[in-house]
């Protein structure tokens, strides 16, 4: 269906010109769904856009893209209006920035129907009721009035599904498909591409970053490295004992359900300013030559694979890539050569010595893994003194525009958080994870219920003591670059938080470069604008605000879930380094369940505005009790063995549900019962964890011998 040959992109812009692909062979058969991944930067949305012929402007494109024949790359502008959705459609990243915002996503779809299938006004509605119902959508005729603003972000990604296959394209494109969704959309929203791939025989092209959740869709997967291919071949294979040093970084980068450590590879991927004549990755690489410095290694087959497995390497990995294998792979640790390799990451001797209000490094485990070393952290309350957050059956309610009725964010939360201590926090979209973290920071009211501070509540504070309550709490950011300010140097964001507290100038300023040391950023970068950092600097420069005011409590609100999985692992060291301080507590608030596990001493479960389970991170991730924390364990992606235990899959979506009356999880739950459906279930201690359910001794049993699925 689709055949790229030799496809090089150059981008020529006013005194910058930048090779974006070189030389890229990829191809998709009818039926089949192929995953790119790598970096960002590497070149996988151009890609997508020489399919459907939306290369930018001043790009200069080479060699060819045959999809059923006709390459695309010369195709006139009427051809590229027919190949555009009939052809190939694209699924975009934002789904929302993708729709119009003024228009009902039913309007949308019905243009798209008559525009590209000659349907009649009539037929195209009821044609887009069918495609929202294919995709998941519950009651689809509702949806076709809707707004891009009022759907969730699942409910966007499936509207934009049902986009491109209204079109009935032959290859369906999906541009990082899963980003910022939670376990249960994600594995939702990927099982819609294998479908299609599967009943249609549509080909589908799979672009993005997170590896675990594509492996099991997946046929063939193909590793993009700074505009190059260098590994193609069957996704078990592939994913199981990666062939290319950067494939295997890439890997050993992923979090993983199973608790592995993360190892994170320093430097960052080269910019190409013209077609590489040597391996791109040897700046990175331990098992790099001479050679590798002087010549691009061919696209050979893998000495030891079967036929359609290649690399571009001169010497090929071999073995799973174990924990084992990860701790030996010199490519894996933090050597002095890649460090010096990339200009944003300056490790000098005084990066920890410069603050000394941060006397502690985080744990890092053999070969720069990352791990929770929780024999050295403390995880009860020091009796030295009070925990540094403790909430109380704090409820939030937000009111409707004219005062009556509202939304029950939260219904009666406790939880407390110890100096030295790192709170996990999960649950679905909507269930009142961001809520929580703007109650912790006194953002939003409690309706009824207590919220205190390093021991002060927000209750009754007003002005200046509010403010400076505020600063005690500190949260990092999901969106790294969109949380700072645009019109804000780099460096006079790090030192807001040190201006509302009334410190002096100079103070201000040895603080600021005290904090971007222990960030690891040269200090040229407190001059720049946000548009002008990456998105690891970003989150490095969000991470260094938060801690230049020496808070109590730092509350972590998805802080790597736009980035990609290397910058991702160099992040979340940073992220450890900063949670092993004893002198503070963190809270880390995540839908990614295996980068809560390697972080967290505790995990709360929330579920519609409620906590159904909470308890030790390792009790609760390999022993759950509550049927919803079952089934999240069972929809996390995983390369390696995954969650163990029986798979509990849930009916309905969550914002069908209605939780005004006993457990918020009945109209979902397999084990529902008449009682459930009518008492409000209070925590209940069962051994080291608590969960909100009567049934839980009952639980066992009925998973004993098969999963449960409805």
């Amino acid at each position: 269906m689709l055949s790229i040959e030799n496809l090089s992109v150059v981008i020529r812009r006013r005194g910058r010109e930048v090779a974006a692909l070189s030389n890229v062979n990829l191809r998709v058969e009818a039926g089949e769904v192929v995953g790119l991944v790598g970096e960002s930067g590497g070149g996988k949305s151009m890609v997508a856009r020489s399919i459907v012929g939306l290369l930018p402007g001043g790009a200069d494109a080479t060699g060819a893209v045959h999809f059923d024949g006709a390459d695309v790359l010369r195709m006139d502008d009427e051809a590229l209006r027919t190949h555009r959705g009939h052809g190939a459609a694209l699924c975009f990243q934002n789904p929302r920035g993708a729709l119009i915002a003024t228009r009902t996503v039913g309007r949308q779809l019905t243009d798209r129907l008559t525009t590209h299938q000659a349907m009649d006004t009539k037929r195209a509605r009821e044609a887009a009721r069918e495609l929202f119902e294919q995709v998941g959508i519950r009651n689809p005729a509702r949806r076709l009035d809707a707004y891009p603003h009022e759907l969730s972000g699942g409910m966007a990604q499936r509207v934009m599904i049902s986009l491109a296959t209204g079109c009935a394209p032959g290859l369906l494109i999906a541009d990082e498909p899963t980003t910022g969704l939670d376990v249960t959309l994600t594995r939702e929203i990927l099982r819609q591409f294998r479908l299609a791939a599967d009943a249609d025989r549509r080909g589908v092209l799979l672009i993005s970053h997170d590896l675990a959740s594509i492996a099991a869709v997946c046929d063939r997967v193909v590793v993009l490295y700074a505009g190059t291919v260098v590994e193609s071949g069957p996704a078990d294979q592939v994913l199981r004992e990666p062939s290319h040093p950067y494939t295997r970084a890439l890997l050993a980068s992923v979090p993983d359900i199973d608790g592995r450590p993360v190892v994170a590879t320093a430097g960052a991927m080269p910019l190409m300013r013209t077609a590489p004549d040597d391996c791109p990755f040897a700046s990175r690489c331990a098992h790099a030559t001479d050679t590798c410095g002087q010549r691009r290694p061919p696209t050979t087959p893998v000495p030891h694979g079967t036929d359609g497995w290649t690399l571009a390497c001169f010497h090929p990995q071999r073995g799973p890539l174990t924990a084992e294998a990860a701790a030996a792979d010199p490519t894996l640790h933090a050597t002095a050569k890649t460090a010096a390799a990339d200009p944003t990451l300056h490790a000098t001797a005084k990066t920890a010595a410069a603050d000394p209000t941060e006397p502690g490094t985080g744990p890092v485990g053999p070969a720069g893994a990352l791990t929770k070393d929780r024999a050295a952290a403390p995880a009860t309350v020091p009796a030295a003194g009070a925990p540094v957050l403790a909430i109380d059956d704090a409820h939030v309610v937000y009111r409707s525009r004219f005062g009556r009725g509202g939304h029950h964010a939260l219904r009666g939360v406790s939880l407390t958080v110890a100096a030295g201590e790192t709170l996990g926090v999960v649950g679905e979209s909507g269930c009142g994870k961001s809520t929580l973290a703007k109650l912790m920071l006194g953002l939003v009211d409690a309706a009824s219920g207590s919220v205190e501070v390093a021991g002060q509540r927000y209750a009754g504070l007003r002005g200046r003591k509010l403010r400076q309550l505020r600063t005690r709490a500190q949260m990092v950011f999901q969106d790294p670059i969109g949380s700072l300010s645009p019109r804000r140097t780099v460096g006079d964001s790090i030192a807001e938080p040190l201006r509302a507290l009334g410190v002096p100038a100079g103070e201000r300023t040895q603080r600021v470069e005290a904090v971007l040391d222990r960030m690891e950023l040269d200090r040229s970068i407190l001059q720049r604008q946000p548009h002008e950092l990456s998105g690891g600097q970003a989150q490095r420069i969000g991470i260094a605000r938060a801690l230049v005011g020496r808070p109590e409590l730092i509350v972590f609100d998805e802080p790597t879930s736009a980035l990609d999985v290397t910058v991702q692992a160099q992040i979340l060291k940073v992220i450890a380094d900063v949670a092993a301080d004893s002198s503070r507590g963190s809270v880390f608030i995540s839908h990614d369940l295996a980068t809560v596990r390697g972080f967290s001493d505790r995990v709360v479960v929330l579920y519609l505005g409620r906590v159904v389970e909470e308890g030790p991170v390792d009790e609760v991730f390999d022993n759950p009790k509550h049927p919803y924390t079952r089934a999240l364990l069972a929809s996390a992606p995983s390369l390696g063995t995954g969650f163990g235990g029986p798979r509990v899959e849930l009916t309905r979506d969550l914002e069908e549900a209605d939780a005004a009356t006993g457990c918020p999880l009945a109209a979902r739950c397999p084990f529902v019962t008449d009682r459930c459906r009518a008492d409000d279930q209070q925590l209940q201690p069962y051994g080291a964890s608590r969960a909100a359910c009567w049934r839980v001794p009952e639980i066992p049993a009925l998973l004993k011998g098969s999963d449960i699925r409805v």
